[in-house]
């Protein structure tokens, strides 16, 4: 890449280095957003078209039937109301417990952060397992209760280990000194300071832990009896195999047990679009601050 004057002049070889990482970056693009695109157009598709593997980027004939044996369902509407209150409530406890331990961690002046860091990474490595775990829960009296899912898994290790290295990284030891200088105690440091600095990373772990709080089934499985308490993928298996179950040998009434065993393939393909767009409608408003985190980390130093 050589100058002229104030202008960059782009030489051969800059060109066609452009021109690879740009197709690179298309064929990768095509690939990610392929598998979307062929979700929504089999969830739009005639049951026949979607099993005879004639859809592939546009919808063929399209009909809505899948999403209305979906919606049909009264308990979709309780399990989206269910999951979005564990999504936000369960995320911000994940949120505060998480960048207030990290914060603590990035202390170098805490006694023993060293041997705490390690002390939490343990866990880790091993666990339990489900009947410990099932013990405690039941014997603190949180069996069977919403508290449940927000309370299990309130801390991710893993997130508190980005969070703390983050704060190290990007925000300078020095300003906090300065700020403590000031007469800032360290409530004030952490929320005046540190907390707005880390907004990049917080909006990262958000995105995290709420994709594990939506699509949580397993311990709604486990803990959860109370059907007015289970969240939406319960209720959207149980939509699954209901619609799944028929009797082939019923020889009068074949042509209706092959379209129900057609529309069953369609439901599925709705069933990923209906628990998969709260998320797909949150990331656009998430993204920029994938790139400033990145961007702040390369400018570290």
């Amino acid at each position: 890449m050589s100058k002229r004057g104030n202008r960059i002049r782009e030489t051969l070889s800059d060109r066609v280095t452009t021109v690879i990482f740009y197709a690179v970056l298309s064929v990768i693009g095509l690939v990610t957003i392929f598998p979307i695109i062929f979700v929504i157009s089999a969830s739009l598709s005639s049951p026949i078209a979607v099993n005879a593997g004639q859809v592939l980027l546009w919808p063929i004939e399209i009909q809505f039937e899948g999403y209305a044996l979906i919606l049909q369902n009264e308990w979709v509407v309780t399990g989206y109301l269910n999951s979005l209150f564990y999504t936000v409530f369960g995320t911000l406890l994940n949120l505060a417990v998480t960048f207030t331990a990290a914060y603590a961690l990035s202390r170098k002046d805490m006694y023993g952060h060293k041997l705490l860091t390690l002390y939490m990474i343990i866990p880790m490595w091993f666990g339990g397992g489900l009947i410990p775990t099932f013990l405690i829960v039941q014997r603190v009296g949180l069996i069977d209760t919403r508290l449940t899912l927000i309370i299990l898994g309130a801390i991710s290790i893993y997130n508190c280990i980005i969070c703390r290295t983050f704060i190290q990284s990007s925000i300078p030891a020095e300003l906090q000194e300065s700020a403590r200088i000031d007469g800032c105690s360290d409530i004030g440091i952490m929320t005046r300071i540190v907390l707005p600095l880390s907004t990049p990373v917080l909006a990262i772990l958000a995105l995290y832990y709420s994709l594990g709080h939506w699509n949580e089934y397993f311990n709604a499985l486990i803990y959860l009896n109370t059907r007015e308490y289970q969240p939406l993928q319960i209720f959207l298996r149980e939509i699954l195999i209901l619609n799944a179950q028929f009797d082939m040998r019923d020889t009068l009434n074949l042509e209706a047990t092959m379209r129900r065993s057609y529309l069953v393939q369609v439901m599925r393909y709705g069933l990923i679009v209906v628990s998969s767009l709260p998320l797909l409608i949150m990331y656009p408003f998430v993204q920029r601050y994938f790139v400033q985190g990145v961007m702040i980390g390369a400018l570290k130093g």
